[in-house]
């Protein structure tokens, strides 16, 4: 309305000023002739506007007609502009040139939509080309040269649509030809991207860039997912203006697959082993988990077994407090540990084990077992390899799909569980012959990626089972999962020498400690071959990490439960103080935990002995080292949480095989540092030794006599072997007993696997009144 306006305006200031030429003579009868082609020139660019306002046009194009009345405007404007120059300046010729500027913008309006009908119809060409290209379901340079002419075009067409006069003109033109031409292009926006990855990957691996590489292909799977969904939305909006393209579909996947063939495939897991009802700081552990999966949402999560035994929350719950955090964090599998089949020799049998299982929101592998002759457990076992594992059920192995590849996984618990643990009608059996079957099996599917979760102990006892004889009698296994040995395995070990000394395919052995205080990750590259090419190996420090408030508000209800348990009573009183006295500043060689025998450190040997014995009678003799030994014991009522404060480290029990000269070795390293303190100080029960502290290190001890019959004391004969009980952390060389960790080295050690507070626990317990002495077992006669 204010153009209107200004336009009458200007047109009754022309008249008034041809009525003041008609009177001015020569000059003005000029000016009058100059008004006359001025306003021919508005009359020919007002007949533009229908042409040019094209929101009501049913079809958008340059006809005959527009075409005509551009030529005359913009012929008309030129005729007018050449006259408006020859005036004299002045007020006249300015009011002309701004009458002519009106004419002149509606002539730009209609240039502009005629340039964008042009470039629309360009559109439409190449639209065409590409569309008979796609119908033909042929990829090839012809195919993705029009997509990127289109692509080209598509971008000049907006910056062309984007100078039309009007929101509603530019809308009108965009539907008119941008819609379908997006189509068009989207429809095969996938198959053109994959042909362009597919030269840029090829080049990148002919460069060996390997990383650029990857990124590349990451790239090519987010725009496959991007496709997808273009053309889902797509038909959605257009039905079937997104055709499908079988032949370009196959096509683009044996590129893809061509691609993938020579490309790294990258396996990444996280692992736990011998958490042993160990759940709290299950909430720092949850966030563990869950930083992982942000950062790698493909990451497998595995257990390697003995998620019972060895706190209250298992005395308690059997279990099922610690199944509700690993559904929490979504486990994928799980082994059986020796632990799991403590309770067989209960009234229940297996039960608590068979409602573990049951209960679990992931399936269990389980390769040299045999569940057939048990009722609980006979059920749940499937003796076969699936891709479709139900949870809460046990196979002897499972495939796994990983972005795009099978691998497959196996599981294997120790032979030994037989002798530690109550398995009752479970059998075991050889996990060498069992896993070579394993094996044989995934590559009879094709499947040359395989990782086995075992419970058999990283250097464990050779003489039953361990992973480094695993990783070097069988070939085909890429990764083992491991726990039993609670071995804390930084970075994994890579075996690549069979049993005779040969090289082999590498395989990485990886174990993370125990009680849940890491959480291991692994990522692995594997070749087309299914052989590892690169590997990484980490702990996350679980304590470091700040608390899932979710899984620390499930703990809660647990935990408070304990909390009132552990004022339990074993059943069992002491009638004095049971000390664990130590040394002061202003008297360093007092008597003390950790230089003296001790009453406490006797009756937590006794009780040592008495276990060992139940699981191997021949066992004489059982060590303690001081530092071991946390608190006393007060006179009364002995608590759980008594013997918990005494014992809080969890140490299991362990066996070895040692010689009379080994025991003498142990026992020089033992009083070395007497009469100062020491953690490494030995508590003793079936023997007794006196020693010499002011006589040089190495030559302390004096005499040693072994308990072997009740009751009967003979000398230690060094070339003898005896069989003696301690800790584990003692038995792999803790507190520098490097005569102990050659021995486990050797394979001569055995970890029972029972905690050292339950040992002691029962041992009071059937003593009911406890009154240890001191009884002479350690003298050191310099005093």
């Amino acid at each position: 309305m204010k153009k209107t306006k200004k336009v009458s305006q200007v047109v009754a200031t022309s008249a008034i000023m041809t009525a003041a030429f008609v009177a001015a003579g020569p000059q003005a009868e000029a000016a009058s002739n100059v008004q006359s082609v001025v306003a021919e020139a508005h009359v020919s660019a007002n007949k533009l506007v229908k042409f040019y306002d094209v929101r009501n046009q049913q079809n958008v194009a340059i006809s005959t007609d527009f075409s005509t009345a551009y030529a005359k405007a913009s012929e008309d404007i030129k005729k007018a502009e050449k006259a408006v120059q020859q005036l004299k300046d002045g007020s006249e010729k300015k009011n002309l040139t701004a009458q002519l500027d009106v004419a002149k913008d509606k002539l730009l309006k209609a240039a502009r939509i005629i340039d964008a009908i042009k470039t629309g119809q360009e559109l439409q060409t190449l639209q065409e080309t590409l569309n008979g290209l796609v119908e033909a379901d042929t990829l090839n340079t012809e195919l993705v040269d029009a997509y990127h002419g289109l692509s080209l075009q598509m971008s000049k067409a907006e910056r062309v649509f984007s100078k039309v006069y009007g929101e509603g003109n530019r809308q009108v033109i965009r539907d008119a030809f941008l819609v379908d031409a997006k189509i068009a292009k989207e429809t095969v926006i996938y198959e053109v991207s994959m042909h362009t990855l597919q030269n840029q990957i090829d080049q990148l691996l002919v460069d060996n860039k390997i990383e650029e590489a990857k990124a590349a292909y990451e790239k090519l799977n987010r725009l496959e997912t991007r496709a997808v969904k273009i053309k889902e939305a797509g038909n959605k909006l257009h039905p079937g203006k997104y055709p499908d393209l079988p032949e370009m579909a196959q096509k683009a996947k044996e590129r893809k697959n061509k691609i993938k063939e020579n490309l790294p495939f990258e396996l990444s897991l996280m692992h736990t082993n011998d958490t042993h009802a160990h759940i709290e700081n299950v909430a720092k552990f949850v966030t563990a988990v869950n930083e992982v999966r942000e950062e790698n949402p493909d990451a497998l999560l595995l257990n390697a077994g003995d998620v019972f035994s060895g706190t209250l929350y298992f005395n308690e719950f059997k279990g099922q407090a610690d199944l509700e955090f690993m559904n929490l964090v979504k486990y994928d599998l799980m082994t059986f540990g020796n632990h799991e089949f403590d309770l067989g020799s209960s009234p229940e049998g297996h039960k608590a084990l068979a409602d573990f299982v049951k209960g679990a929101q992931f399936p269990f592998v389980s390769t040299n077992v045999d569940f057939s002759a048990d009722e609980n457990m006979k059920v749940l076992f499937h003796d076969e390899v699936t891709e479709e594992p139900v949870d809460g059920q046990i196979y002897s192995g499972v495939v796994k799909e990983v972005d795009g590849e099978k691998v497959g996984f196996f599981g294997l618990t120790t032979e030994e569980t037989a002798d530690i643990s109550s398995p009752g009608s479970v059998v075991f059996e050889n996990y060498i012959a069992e896993a070579e079957k394993a094996v044989a099996a995934f590559e009879a599917q094709g499947i040359n990626k395989i990782v086995a979760i075992t419970h058999i102990g990283y250097d464990d006892n050779i003489e039953y089972d361990n992973d480094l004889e695993l990783a070097k009698m069988v070939d085909g296994i890429d990764i083992i999962v491991g726990g039993h040995s609670h071995t804390k395995l930084d970075t994994g070990t890579v075996v690549n020498k069979d049993e005779a000394g040969v090289e082999k395919d590498p395989t990485l052995i990886v174990q993370a400690s125990q009680y849940g205080e890491y959480l291991g990750t692994v990522d692995v590259e594997f070749n087309s071959e299914g052989i590892i090419t690169n590997e990484a190996a980490q702990l996350i420090k679980v304590a470091d990490k700040e608390e899932n408030a979710e899984a620390a508000a499930l703990l809660k209800k647990y935990s408070d439960q304990i909390a009132a348990i552990r004022d339990t009573s074993t059943g069992a009183t002491t009638a004095k103080e049971l000390a664990n006295p130590r040394t002061t500043a202003e008297n360093p060689t007092a008597p003390s935990v950790r230089n003296s025998e001790t009453e406490l450190g006797n009756l937590i040997t006794d009780g040592m002995l008495a276990k060992a014995k139940q699981y191997k009678p021949n066992t004489v003799i059982a060590m303690q080292n001081a530092g071991g030994i946390r608190a006393f014991i007060d006179a009364g009522e002995i608590t759980l949480g008594d013997v918990l404060t005494v014992l809080p480290f969890g140490n299991t029990l362990a066996t070895m095989n040692l010689t009379g000269a080994e025991i003498l070795t142990a026992l020089e390293h033992s009083v070395g540092q007497a009469p100062n303190e020491s953690g490494g100080f030995l508590h003793v029960s079936g023997m007794k030794f006196t020693y010499d502290s002011s006589k040089p290190k190495g030559e302390r001890i004096v005499t040693v006599e072994v308990e072997e019959t009740e009751g009967v004391f003979t000398a230690l004969d060094p070339a003898k072997e005896y069989a003696i009980a301690t800790n584990a952390f003692t038995a792999k060389g803790g507190d520098g007993y490097t005569v102990f960790a050659d021995a486990y080295a050797a394979g001569r050690v055995t970890d029972l696997g029972l905690s050292d507070w339950e040992n002691l626990r029962d041992y009071v317990a059937k003593l009911v009144t406890v009154e240890p002495v001191i009884e002479g077992r350690i003298t050191d006669v310099a005093k």
